[in-house]
């Protein structure tokens, strides 16, 4: 589930999509059932699972460190900050990779020269 999520900017909706897919997986492991009214913060408990949201996450920062480390080549540097061509669209822009990134690093409490 969690295969390339570090390279791809993730909507809420999508990130909701993935915790609900990940819930079930854990009821389903567990021999859990809606009927039971279990919570989900007790079968998260019990299974020592950190929510699929989170993990994306720490990919996404992991991804960011390696990116920044990387030598100092300019083609390799321009995709960075590369910007797009063409007509702006009207209405809100898209939710860029560098936009989930920023998210990530407000939420840590970190900044990009942290990073």
């Amino acid at each position: 589930m969690l295969y390339g999520t570090e390279t791809a900017s993730m909507r809420k909706t999508e990130e909701k999509k993935m915790d609900v897919a990940e819930m079930r997986m854990l009821r389903w492991m567990s021999t859990v059932i809606r009927e039971d009214r279990t919570r989900n913060d007790y079968i998260k408990g019990s299974t020592k699972v950190v929510e699929v949201s989170k993990k994306v996450q720490e990919g996404r920062l992991r991804w960011y460190g390696h990116l920044l480390r990387r030598d100092e080549d300019p083609t390799r540097r321009h995709t960075m900050v590369m910007e797009g061509q063409g007509r702006v669209r009207r209405g809100r822009p898209r939710k860029r990779w560098k936009d989930c990134v920023r998210g990530d690093l407000h939420e840590k409490g970190n900044d990009e020269a942290e990073a």
